[in-house]
């Protein structure tokens, strides 16, 4: 008769039997620090006499460290993809796993849940070796089915309070949303609209809160009549610019928290017959390739997209090699570029 083949031993099964959780037992197969001795030695124990073997190892292949282990293929997941925003990440994660031989999966799960269990699904059956998720909300649960997988991750921009548990890579967007701010103020601007991105995001909140640091600093209260809730895309940046401009009192410069918003607003105001920055001085954030080529050139607050993207790889490559991140919490510098969209208000004002 022929023999019945041996169950696989699963991470859950050895976390039940060493009495830990089953993250725990991910992390110590990843060769993560944050385990206790005397922990990490019973479960590498029992790893060895129940003959755990990863997805695709060798047989006899040692448990531990991946020590020297290079990303062979990293998923890349965004909620969306119709940005430029997005091109930007992709390009840099794209040149940071060409330069190691390794290749990217990029995918969209649009914020549904059904799109999220297809995804792991499929770095399940791919045996991903890496995943970096953009503007997500990495729950609990999820991180727990990826250390499961033990796939390792990190997260760029993330949705809500930056999660300790996972290394999160961002821009400094307070002081951006401060840096823009105080220029125009510093232009001699007192009434300044600010369009606002997705309240849900970090990075959203940031800006808004750098934003009312400038007014704040120059003196100036914060009215809420002039701040606009927005989307980070076009087409809500001209809404915002169309109320702010039917407004009584309009702001004589605008603050968009995304260079898309602030292109929709160009519009709103060449619809109102107004010119940048002779009647409206406006400023963006992201320095997209679209600042520079658009009428006038737009000011903007250039935050390091590409390099956030290469920095993501760089990191899964040292969680996989079970290096230690020095700050679960990365965050690059933002830059002010001046261009042809700010001067002072207009002399009537």
């Amino acid at each position: 008769m022929p023999e019945t083949p041996t169950p696989a031993v699963t991470i859950s099964a050895i976390a039940a039997e060493a009495g830990v959780s089953a993250p725990t037992v991910s992390r110590v197969l990843n060769g993560r620090g944050d385990v206790a001795p005397a922990t990490r030695e019973r479960i590498e124990s029992l790893l060895r006499a129940r003959g755990y073997r990863r997805r695709g190892s060798k047989a006899g292949e040692a448990v531990g460290a991946r020590a020297g282990a290079q990303v062979g293929l990293l998923d890349l997941v965004f909620n969306d993809l119709d940005s430029p925003w997005a091109v930007e990440i992709i390009r840099g994660v794209e040149d940071a796993a060409h330069g190691t031989g390794g290749g990217i999966v990029v995918s969209a799960i649009h914020r549904r849940a059904s799109s999220t269990r297809q995804w792991l699904d499929n770095v399940r059956s791919r045996a991903s070796d890496g995943a970096i998720l953009v503007t997500t909300d990495l729950d609990s649960a999820l991180r727990a089915e990826l250390e499961e997988l033990h796939v390792p991750a990190v997260v760029i921009d993330p949705v809500g309070v930056p999660d300790l548990a996972v290394p999160t890579i961002g821009c400094t967007n307070w002081a951006g949303g401060l840096s823009a701010t105080n220029h125009l103020t510093g232009l001699g601007h007192r009434r300044i609209g600010f369009v606002a991105g997705r309240p849900e995001l970090w990075s959203s909140r940031a800006r808004l809160d750098g934003y009312r640091a400038g007014l704040e600093t120059a003196g100036l209260s914060v009215d809420d009549a002039l701040v606009v809730q927005g989307e980070f895309d076009y087409e809500s940046g001209f809404r915002a610019g169309e109320r702010l401009f039917a407004l009584p009192d309009p702001p004589t410069a605008v603050f968009g928290a995304s260079d898309q918003m602030t292109l929709g607003v160009y519009e709103a105001l060449r619809r109102r017959g107004l010119r940048v920055p002779a009647d409206v001085s406006v400023v963006g954030f992201d320095d997209l390739p679209e600042a520079r080529w658009s009428s006038p050139p737009l000011t903007t607050v250039r935050q390091p997209l590409a390099e956030m993207g290469r920095l993501a790889v760089r990191t899964v490559h040292r969680l996989m090699r079970g290096e230690s991140i020095e700050s679960p919490r990365i965050e690059l510098a933002t830059e002010l570029v001046v261009r042809d969209s700010t001067a002072p208000p207009p002399a009537s004002v």
